[in-house]
């Protein structure tokens, strides 16, 4: 019985935690920063208005994709260059979650017509309505796989 207990009051405790944990999110706050990278994100990488896109970026950008450089303007060029090589280039949007000052977006990205292209995992760090830091997984798309579960 008193195993019962304490696992009762842990129990307990734990619950009252997460409640305060998320009472002291700013859920509005959140799904701002969660609509400002999903706009940016459509006109960004799939109508490749780069220079529009980017005055959501702080010039201070940080970047954690070790192929793309840190500041606003050597990305826009590094993308701006990139989508003339790749025009038919566009990213499908599957999921967007928050936590805190973080958006995180799984997307298909794709180079055109037949391309199984990539899945893809972003977080963007939003500060003051503006985008200033981000990290990426990325993982190509195989053409067989060991299940039947899509990357999407």
């Amino acid at each position: 019985m008193i195993n019962f207990v304490k696992l009762a009051i842990a129990g307990l405790a734990i619950a009252v935690s997460s409640t305060a944990f998320a009472q002291s999110r700013d859920i509005a706050t959140e799904e701002a920063n969660r609509k400002l990278v999903l706009a940016f994100y459509d006109q960004f990488f799939n109508r490749h208005d780069t220079v529009t896109a980017a005055k959501v970026v702080a010039d201070g950008y940080r970047q954690h994709n070790p192929e793309v450089p840190d500041g606003k303007a050597p990305f826009v060029g590094y993308f701006t260059e990139l989508f003339k090589s790749n025009p038919q280039s566009k990213a499908r949007i599957l999921r967007s979650a928050t936590d805190g000052d973080l958006v995180y977006l799984h997307v298909h990205s794709t180079n055109g017509a037949g391309d199984r292209g990539q899945a893809v995992v972003d977080i963007f760090r939003v500060k003051d309505g503006k985008i200033v830091e981000h990290w990426d997984v990325i993982q190509n798309v195989p053409e067989t796989t060991a299940n039947q579960n899509t990357m999407f």
